[in-house]
């Protein structure tokens, strides 16, 4: 089918249209099945994890190809966040993934391995957090916590944690945190579900470029800046859908696009 036929087609459905073919692809796409080597994706390797550390490195490293992104993470001795500083660069000095060298590589791990003897991630997040419901206040509160841990830096290690949000307009989408924060909030068939007092309307969306280019395509974003003002745009039209909970669609608008399909569902 036309592309442009078929965005333009997509562009003209009515609300309850398009409500219903997304809350269908979101209920097809909630299962463990989704998650397999066939169909890569890194919440495959963070559902294997048992600490929040480990949950967050999955998150962090999930950058550039599906793929090769889990093959990565499968490299992982995660056990070693509970090891000494020494254990942890023996073990992954000559370990690398794009933009990380084996320093940041190693120095990642010893940032949370030090965060973790004082206080956990939901503790620091929630410091933030809790004073107004906004989690990009948590997602503050939790980078100051991290980088006072550990001097290091490189811009392998910068690019890795990411920097405060101070303005959301021009700022990058926070992607993997706010994936990180979606597995660790919701609770379905995909989701974790390991942190309570968070409220799952608050959340916002994991945008990156795949969800970006669909949702455009779909009319859900008008926004064509690619930057944490846009995934805040396309989470406030989401709710529309579902006050509640608007992101349940993200997994299902990250797969259309990575999978290629266009708006031929539509």
């Amino acid at each position: 089918m036309n592309v442009r036929r078929t965005i333009s087609l997509s562009a003209n459905s009515s609300f309850d249209s398009l409500k219903a073919r997304l809350d269908a692809e979101a209920a097809k796409r909630n299962d463990p099945l989704e998650l397999c080597d066939a169909r890569p994706d890194p919440l495959l390797i963070a559902r294997e994890q048992s600490s929040d550390a480990a949950i967050l490195l999955c998150a962090l490293y999930s950058y550039g190809n599906a793929r090769l992104i889990v093959r990565f993470l499968r490299s992982f001795d995660f056990s070693l966040l509970g090891c000494d500083e020494a254990a942890i660069r023996q073990t992954l000095e000559r370990h690398y993934y794009r933009f990380q060298n084996g320093e940041d590589v190693v120095q990642s791990l010893i940032t949370l391995r030090r965060l973790g003897l004082h206080v956990s991630l939901y503790e620091a997040f929630m410091q933030g957090y809790r004073k107004e419901g906004s989690i990009i206040d948590g997602i503050n509160a939790l980078l100051d916590v991290i980088l006072t841990c550990n001097p290091y830096r490189s811009r392998g290690y910068d690019f890795l944690f990411g920097a405060r949000i101070e303005r959301a307009v021009g700022h990058a989408p926070m992607k993997r945190w706010m994936m990180f924060l979606r597995w660790m909030v919701r609770s379905d068939a995909l989701d974790l579900g390991r942190w309570e007092g968070i409220a799952r309307r608050d959340l916002i969306m994991p945008l990156d470029t795949h969800t970006f280019k669909v949702s455009r395509a779909l009319g859900l974003l008008e926004r064509q800046r690619y930057d944490l003002q846009a995934a805040i745009e396309l989470t406030c039209k989401l709710q529309t859908f579902d006050p509640d909970d608007p992101l349940r669609y993200d997994f299902a608008l990250y797969r259309i696009g990575q999978e290629g399909m266009g708006m031929a569902m539509l």
